[in-house]
């Protein structure tokens, strides 16, 4: 009688701590695409594999897309994820995550360094308003953007210049007090500057793929190290070029999100 009733409490402690498992369906994930990119380009196979796993996913379009071009703030945009994690919220999830691919990977960690989340995946993050290359080729256009900005014309839309590594440099219509959000080297999408802003509580998933563009390889270790120690916070490195990272890397992110949810907080 007293083995069966050991097992019959082992067999409740088992089941309790299955039951107090986060499921898929209680982990929200909001996943942002690359400049000039959408919803449904190069992070579409990423956000529907995460939601056939049963995760909630909000694939959402960033203003950095190639209709919206920078069509509000970084402030704007911030709202709006903090918008689409409330979304997720009311359907249910518990522990909220954020992914971005590209420009979004470095969006994402300027929103990770500023509101709480329960983790961060930074999928070839690049676009650093800092970078030397970006300083060369849009210097010019920024000085532009603060002179009509400083002549009243912050508020209507001009014909200014934006750059992508494989693209090169092309126009975007946008206002130049949005555009001067964006392209500030010191601001937003500073990436070194969000990454060591990052909270330590803030576990994140930096995925760099083998393949990835030369300056973005470059930066790859002096990126991850200086993030905040987290004993989650962990480097992943695909065999993808820039624009297949995301498909790539749909097993390791739902592995590794699960690790995060399961650990002890």
């Amino acid at each position: 009688m007293r083995i069966f009733f050991c097992q019959f409490v082992a067999m409740l402690l088992v089941a309790g701590a299955a039951m107090a498992q986060p499921a898929p369906q209680a982990v929200g994930i909001v996943v942002m695409h690359g400049k000039g990119g959408s919803p449904t380009k190069f992070v579409a196979e990423l956000a529907s594999g995460l939601e056939a796993k049963g995760y909630q996913v909000a694939n959402i379009e960033m203003p950095w897309s190639g209709s919206r071009n920078y069509d509000v703030s970084t402030a704007a945009a911030e709202a709006e994820i903090n918008a689409a994690l409330v979304r997720l919220r009311a359907k249910g999830a518990t522990r909220l995550f954020l992914a971005g691919h590209s420009q979004g990977g470095t969006f994402a960690f300027y929103f990770g360094s500023r509101n709480p989340v329960d983790g961060l995946i930074a999928i070839a993050p690049g676009a650093s308003s800092a970078s030397q290359v970006v300083r060369e080729k849009l210097g010019g256009t920024l000085e532009e953007a603060r002179q009509l900005a400083a002549a009243g014309k912050g508020g209507v839309a001009a014909r200014l210049q934006d750059f992508e590594g494989a693209k090169g440099t092309y126009t975007v219509v946008c206002k130049p007090d949005d555009y001067l959000t964006w392209f500030d080297p010191e601001g937003a999408m500073n990436l070194m500057k969000s990454i060591r802003g990052m909270k330590p509580e803030t576990p994140v998933l930096l995925v760099v793929p083998k393949n990835d563009y030369p300056g973005l390889l470059k930066a790859r270790q002096a990126n991850f190290n200086a993030l905040p120690r987290n004993p989650m916070t962990q480097l992943y490195e695909p065999d993808a070029s820039h624009t297949g990272a995301p498909s790539a890397s749909l097993e390791e992110v739902a592995r590794w999100i699960m690790e995060v949810v399961k650990a002890p907080r």
